[in-house]
């Protein structure tokens, strides 16, 4: 109880101490424990006077939605993400990879901040702001080499070689929250890896072997992993919108960093009622809808559970690829789809109740 007070109290009071201390001597000298109406009151009168604007607590979703409403959030987030691959390919076509991110996520953080600007302004603080490029610089990081690295590689390849992420996270939420893996995730990431192996470590033409699309494939879902990880230890304590919100700004500058020092400036007739067509579908559903979900959900889901769903996204992607891009069905990728889909059905009926924190 102290611990949910005190974690209270820094959300609410952010970088003002003295009120924070006030707060905290009441609760652990005197042993008392308010009721939620009390307490909203108590820190709206030792709010410090030097406080020039009023504190507006995040706005939270009912604590009774269901655990699964969420998991299905994230399954259909992974059929946007799985059509962006082709999408993606061919945009960058008329556009190069660092240049199309900075647009696609200046273009979301704009709409962003003209959909929830009243919101931004009551949330929007030191706090949010540090958390949220924490959060955003493996993220930027990931998104640059993965869109490079599917220049170089098919469509398939680079969905599932992305989705090696749900191996890492377990292991990396070992290294930064202390949380061990359960056997189920052992098991799960294993499976996960196995399907991962038969449908991307084979070329089109047969040929076995990694090229280097591949690699900076794989270095994206580290950095993937590590941008999944930081949500969960982050975003906690702050509001999802705002955070997100960081997110697009922070990836846009770093995409724009990286554009003006490796690219050249894309050619105005590359930008063709086509391309902006391809970049709504990106922005909307990918960007926007599919990071926000992602951002909201990993508060009610573990991250390495948020990963195992995620790894969807590769089995829609090369569904797509197969469809739209001329992949072959072959039967190691019937097989890696087996193992990708049990990788996920262990790891959603083999946990043990969790208990959610908000």
């Amino acid at each position: 109880m102290r611990k949910c007070l005190i974690e209270h109290a820094f959300a609410h009071f952010g970088a003002r101490p003295s009120g924070l201390i006030v707060y905290v001597r009441l609760i652990s000298v005197r042993a008392w424990h308010p009721p939620p109406a009390a307490r909203l009151h108590l820190l709206a009168r030792i709010r410090p006077p030097f406080a020039a604007t009023t504190y507006n607590a995040p706005m939270r979703l009912p604590d009774n939605i269901p655990t699964w409403v969420f998991e299905l959030a994230l399954v259909a987030t992974t059929v946007a993400y799985g059509g962006s691959y082709i999408v993606l390919k061919d945009a960058m076509q008329a556009v190069s990879p660092a240049w199309l991110l900075t647009i696609r996520f200046a273009m979301a953080a704009a709409i962003m901040g003209v959909i929830f600007h009243r919101r931004l302004a009551e949330n929007l603080d030191g706090s949010h702001v540090l958390a949220g490029t924490i959060i955003a610089l493996p993220e930027a990081v990931g998104f640059l080499v993965q869109n490079i690295g599917l220049t170089l590689t098919t469509p398939g390849r680079n969905a599932f070689l992305t989705a090696t992420y749900c191996v890492m996270v377990p292991f990396l939420a070992w290294v930064v929250v202390r949380r061990r893996p359960r056997p189920n995730n052992l098991v799960a990431a294993a499976m996960c890896l196995a399907g991962v192996g038969l449908l991307s470590l084979k070329a089109s033409d047969g040929a076995a072997g990694l090229g280097a699309g591949d690699l900076l494939t794989l270095l994206s879902a580290l950095m993937f992993g590590l941008n999944m990880v930081a949500v969960e230890r982050l975003g906690r304590l702050h509001d999802s919108v705002t955070i997100t919100f960081v997110m697009f700004v922070v990836s846009a500058l770093v995409s724009l960093g990286a554009a003006v020092a490796l690219e050249p400036v894309p050619k105005s007739a590359s930008f063709t009622p086509e391309f902006w067509a391809q970049m709504a579908y990106v922005v909307l559903l990918t960007t926007i809808f599919g990071i926000l979900v992602q951002n909201v959900a990993q508060k009610r889901v573990p991250s390495s559970q948020v990963a195992l769903l995620l790894s969807f996204e590769s089995v829609f992607a090369t569904v797509f690829s197969v469809v739209f891009y001329g992949e072959k069905i072959t039967l190691p990728l019937l097989v890696g789809f087996a193992l990708i889909f049990g990788a996920v059905l262990v790891s959603q009926f083999a946990t043990t109740p969790r208990v959610h924190s908000d």
